[in-house]
């Protein structure tokens, strides 16, 4: 119902896909021969459903389970599955429904899965997050294909299995989330790549999510860009997560004085609104 079987109707979408993710800050999400837009969904407000549109951008056809799974962020941004939500966690999927259950794509072919909330008078305020999970189903060996390796000896075949996540957040009530930037240090990676590192300190109810900026300020006043880490989330209950961005290397910097200065502001697709920002001293 929700396929799209037309090429041009492909072509038309990922150009779409690209062009937005290029020019529009929207966000898309890859692995393998899968394309995901957006690659994160957010219920909240009035917001009752949502669309992810897949996108076989391989030349083989490709197959893919579709289910929930549930995972904790550790400090340092990586993610670990768990089955029990922390204290303070809040799972969503047993609010939220989605069809199809699994898709098949031809090369090139796209589609539409639809996520929808229910269950919504259980709820209490808070917010819930869970991820979906899109699990690439190996394809199997053509009928009539001899297997011509040799029985007498033991053998292992390997076959990757690719998946992608997209987290799948509920907000219900008023937010009290705050956050701030402390840490922040400067140093040279390798002897030769600037880093700043930081971290984020997150109190409140809900997650953060937004667009990292670092700008150099030289001694004279002059404000130069020069590193930039766009879709940086926090999310509940962590307090807090530490993070580092590789800084720009050009004649016009000498890191040796002046200042770096730290905005964390909401995406470019979002209204405006800075969440934090801080100062480092060069010396």
């Amino acid at each position: 119902m929700f396929k799209l079987n037309f090429p041009s109707r492909f072509f038309l979408l990922a150009a779409a896909l690209i062009i937005s993710g290029l020019f529009s800050g929207i966000s898309l999400k890859a692995q393998g021969d899968l394309m995901v837009f957006p690659k994160r969904l957010v219920f909240e407000g009035a917001v009752k459903t949502a669309e992810l549109n897949l996108a076989n951008i391989g030349n083989d056809t490709a197959r893919y389970n579709i289910s929930f799974v549930q995972y904790r962020m550790n400090e340092d941004g990586s993610f670990t599955e768990v089955k029990t939500p922390d204290v303070g966690q809040y799972f969503a999927d047993k609010f939220l429904r989605y069809y199809p259950r699994s898709i098949i794509l031809a090369p090139k072919e796209s589609q539409i899965v639809k996520v929808q909330l229910s269950k919504t008078s259980q709820m209490v305020p808070g917010e819930y997050r869970s991820h979906i999970y899109f699990r690439a189903i190996p394809n199997a060996r053509p009928l009539g294909e001899e297997d011509k390796r040799d029985t007498t000896s033991v053998s292992v075949r390997l076959v990757p299995v690719f998946g992608i996540t997209i987290p799948t957040i509920i907000r219900v009530g008023e937010s009290t989330t705050k956050v701030s930037l402390t840490d922040l240090n400067f140093s040279i990676k390798n002897d030769t790549i600037p880093v700043i590192s930081l971290k984020f300190n997150r109190t409140g109810n809900m997650s953060v999510y937004g667009d990292l900026s670092v700008s150099y300020i030289s001694p004279a006043g002059k404000k130069t860009e020069v590193g930039r880490a766009n879709g940086v989330a926090v999310y509940t209950p962590n307090p807090a997560r530490r993070f580092q961005v590789a800084l720009l290397k050009n004649s016009s910097t000498d890191y040796r004085n002046g200042k770096l200065h730290v905005e964390y502001t909401t995406p470019s697709d979002a209204k405006p609104m800075k969440y934090a920002e801080a100062d480092l001293l060069l010396k």
